[in-house]
């Protein structure tokens, strides 16, 4: 009964909280939401919205000191939708159940990540060994947005941020061809009596169909290529005439680059490496201040010059060809990154907090399929193949 009356106080003390008589004020899992501390991430995992929804149905929510500032929202926001605000990101990962992430945890949260907490972020785990490995360490459940699949094999919890980084490749290779940012000096659209830009985007995924539409909004001279002759033919029949279709290979990709301005490299496998299809001896085939945008380097890079870099040196120069490889283009954009994004996680959190992860992903194949590391032990194909790493079979 004691118990019943401090939930109760916690409830008259947030009277924003909606009470939900059926579950009697029972707090059911504990949430962290710590402030991203990875180079110039302004996103957040849960937004207020989110954290009343999370409060209704009887969880507690923790949220670290200006986690959400960077996106727009205050913390005076966040207690007025239910959460309580802790000092600093050790208090977030000392009390929570459960940690709400944006971004991979980096090496001063290694620590703080116990055994049996369940994190939830992106990951992106087969391009980064000392995560993976700091990850087994640690003995937490460790679910990957990225690798959260549905039937149809979309990615529901990537696509709003393939869609935001697509169009922002666009929108940063333009600048970046600018010859006061080191580029060649070009406009991507031209003028009359003047061609535009050529851009060759590699992959007609997600991020490829959203790259292209800006390019050609932009009046770009664009080349999609990708494998799948389905999708070449979809591309065909509804992108803007500016754009054409090219089946992918590296003949194909090696007659384009000569006389290509901007290169897109946003070619994904779930979970795994990306493919180098752009080698350091095709770099020779370009013009000194063309640039290269790779928007797969979160999974190690389409190109093999590739190096993960950050908005606040986001490019770097090797045989005359500039590189844009920033690991988290859409923090640069974190109001609209953060409400896309977790328009998207927000159902699967619930689904966590409610049942538990493993009733949660016995209940969801898709859910399921985001689940890379359990209790020190690699269940997901993709990175243990990529480190070499024996594979268990996740039991729920």
């Amino acid at each position: 009964m004691s118990q019943f009356f401090s939930d109760f106080s916690v409830y008259l003390q947030n009277p924003t909280l909606t009470p939900n008589i059926n579950r009697k004020f029972s707090i059911t899992m504990i949430i962290g939401v710590p402030k991203e501390i990875k180079n110039n991430e302004n996103r957040v995992a849960v937004t207020p919205a989110g954290v009343k929804e999370l409060v209704t149905r009887g969880h507690k929510v923790y949220v670290q000191h200006t986690a959400g500032i960077g996106s727009g929202f205050s913390d005076e926001l966040y207690t007025k939708a239910g959460a309580e605000i802790l000092p600093a990101i050790e208090d977030v990962y000392a009390i929570a159940e459960m940690i709400i992430k944006v971004k991979e945890p980096i090496k001063q949260e290694y620590p703080l990540i116990r055994r049996d907490q369940v994190v939830f972020t992106y990951f992106h785990f087969a391009s980064d060994r000392e995560l993976t490995e700091a990850m087994i360490r640690s003995g937490a459940v460790c679910i990957a947005y990225e690798t959260v699949e549905l039937p149809n094999r979309q990615l529901p919890l990537l696509i709003p941020m393939s869609e935001v980084a697509g169009r922002m490749s666009i929108q940063e290779g333009a600048r970046f061809l600018e010859k006061p940012q080191g580029g060649m000096g070009i406009l991507l659209g031209g003028v009359p009596g003047v061609k535009p830009a050529k851009v060759l985007i590699i992959g007609a995924g997600v991020v490829g169909r959203n790259a292209a539409l800006m390019a050609a909004g932009l009046g770009a001279d664009v080349t999609i290529t990708d494998i799948s002759l389905p999708t070449l033919r979809h591309i065909a029949e509804v992108m803007p005439r500016n754009v054409k279709t090219l089946y992918s290979s590296r003949h194909n990709i090696e007659s384009e680059l000569p006389d290509t301005d901007l290169v897109i490299g946003s070619v994904l496998i779930p979970g795994a490496k990306a493919p180098k299809l752009v080698t350091r001896d095709m770099l020779s085939l370009m013009r000194p201040g063309s640039l290269i945008v790779d928007v797969a380097i979160d999974q190690g890079g389409c190109f093999e010059t590739s190096t993960p870099t950050t908005h606040s040196n986001p490019t770097y120069s090797i045989d005359g060809i500039i590189h844009y490889a920033v690991a988290n283009i859409p923090g640069a954009v974190p109001r609209t990154s953060t409400l896309a994004l977790t328009n998207a996680t927000l159902p699967y959190a619930l689904c966590l907090a409610d049942k538990g992860w493993r009733q949660a992903c016995k209940e969801d194949h898709a859910l399921a399929l985001g689940v890379n590391i359990v209790e020190g032990k690699v269940v997901f194909p993709a990175v243990a193949e990529a480190w070499d790493l024996p594979c268990h079979e996740l039991k729920l």
